[in-house]
């Protein structure tokens, strides 16, 4: 056999020598990438929640969420329904009485520094002693603002001369006519002030998801934190409806809102808390980006006085 010949065939068995179609090693490299960037990918959006329970709240949002309950109870005074979105919680004991812990928690804290917080663990308070319970918060705190009342110091006159009391067996008393008089103490109940929040701004959109909605946002001083369990009030031609705040977990404590109904106006306002809005909101229809016909919805936003 010739050496040319041999080399030929060499070739030959190189070139007839099978090819593999996949590339275990590529394919390893690829899963892993792939589920590498799709954990970073998971990792980096926000975590967004939807139609969350009472009870799978965090305790800080608990907490906020009894507030909100209290806060409505003392605007509509319906004890049913407070102690079963307090049942809602599920709690551990006696619903009622761990609104007291929670209470003292807040009262105990920098949470009553101002007004709205101050308020709101009074609103507590007012709950549960209402129910025969107590807790901490009733030593650190009153249940009722001692500057709501004016005590006024009014003197009897004493200009006026007196003729002396005709003899009489029956004794004068000490401060009758005749004796020193005694002056009288009127107490004058004083309201509260009546705009301790303020509307902020009113912003427009449209949205056939959220067609014909008012959002409302209530925040303390900061214009952050959400302050749950606030009345809003929406009042048009021939009614009127009352919602709070923090009753929609899922979309934060100081979220509210309300549906309206096609081409009606409507004033909005919260009752002895801030003024209404100058301008009504009124439910005209709109055409979303996409093309969709939907009712225009407004975004409220009120904040807490300094």
């Amino acid at each position: 056999m010739s050496e040319s010949s041999a080399s030929s065939r060499s070739r030959t068995r190189q070139y007839q020598r099978p090819r593999r179609l996949i590339s275990w090693f590529g394919v390893v490299l690829g899963v892993s990438f792939g589920i590498v960037g799709g954990l970073l990918l998971a990792w980096s959006q926000p975590v967004q929640e939807y139609d969350t329970a009472p009870w799978q709240l965090t305790a800080a949002d608990r907490s906020a969420y009894m507030v909100a309950i209290a806060l409505r109870y003392d605007s509509d005074g319906d004890v049913g329904r407070a102690v079963q979105q307090l049942i809602d919680l599920r709690l551990p004991g006696d619903p009622i009485e761990q609104m007291a812990v929670a209470a003292c928690e807040l009262a105990t804290t920098g949470y009553v520094d101002n007004a709205s917080g101050l308020h709101a663990v009074r609103a507590m308070m007012r709950f549960y002693q209402a129910q025969g319970r107590s807790g901490c918060a009733d030593q650190v705190i009153s249940v009722d603002d001692p500057a709501s009342t004016t005590i006024v110091d009014i003197q009897a006159p004493t200009s006026t001369p007196t003729l002396p009391p005709p003899d009489t067996k029956t004794p004068t008393p000490d401060g009758g006519i005749g004796g020193t008089p005694t002056p009288n103490i009127l107490v004058i109940p004083t309201s509260p002030p009546q705009t301790d929040f303020t509307f902020v701004n009113a912003a427009t959109f449209c949205d056939s998801t959220r067609s014909g909605l008012i959002e409302v946002y209530v925040y303390d001083v900061n214009g952050a934190t959400g302050i749950p369990g606030q009345a809003v009030r929406a009042r048009w031609d021939g009614g009127e409806s009352t919602f709070f705040s923090g009753l929609k977990p899922e979309r934060g404590t100081a979220y509210a809102d309300f549906q309206m109904s096609e081409n009606l106006s409507y004033i909005l306002d919260m009752p002895g808390r801030a003024d209404p809005l100058a301008q009504p909101l009124v439910a005209v229809t709109c055409t979303t980006a996409e093309g969709q016909r939907a009712v225009i919805g407004y975004r409220v936003t009120f904040r807490a006085l300094e």
